[in-house]
């Protein structure tokens, strides 16, 4: 193999050409190495992206219908004007008892987005 090598260097073709497969394996590395690193670079903003989103829109679920509900901007409206409804004074819907819960679960499958004139974009 050193034969080979020494053979090739003799000629300025040959160093030319060795040169160029050094910058190629060196542009190789170097793609290589951003590829992996990618990933890693851009996982802390993701996952700040996903937290960001979690605390905007959380998930409930009702065991009565067996289904889960988004907690978002419209389902706020919605509970708000519920309250408003039942003549009840403004709590954080996470801190309602389990009771009060079923029975806005109850009260918002009989009330649609439509019913209620709430955007829905």
């Amino acid at each position: 193999m050193i034969a080979r090598w020494e053979r090739i260097e003799t000629t300025a073709g040959s160093r030319y050409l060795i040169g160029m497969r050094t910058l190629f394996r060196s542009y190789g590395i170097a793609l290589l190495g951003v590829t992996l690193l990618a990933p890693i670079a851009l996982a802390p903003a993701r996952l700040m992206a996903d937290d960001d989103h979690r605390r905007e829109e959380r998930r409930y679920h009702d065991a009565k219908r067996n289904d889960d509900h988004v907690w978002n901007d419209r389902e706020d409206r919605a509970y708000r004007e519920w309250v408003r409804e039942n003549h009840r004074k403004y709590r954080d819907f996470s801190k309602l008892n389990e009771r009060d819960r079923d029975s806005y679960w109850d009260w918002r499958h009989d009330h649609s987005d439509a019913q209620l004139k709430i955007d829905i974009r």
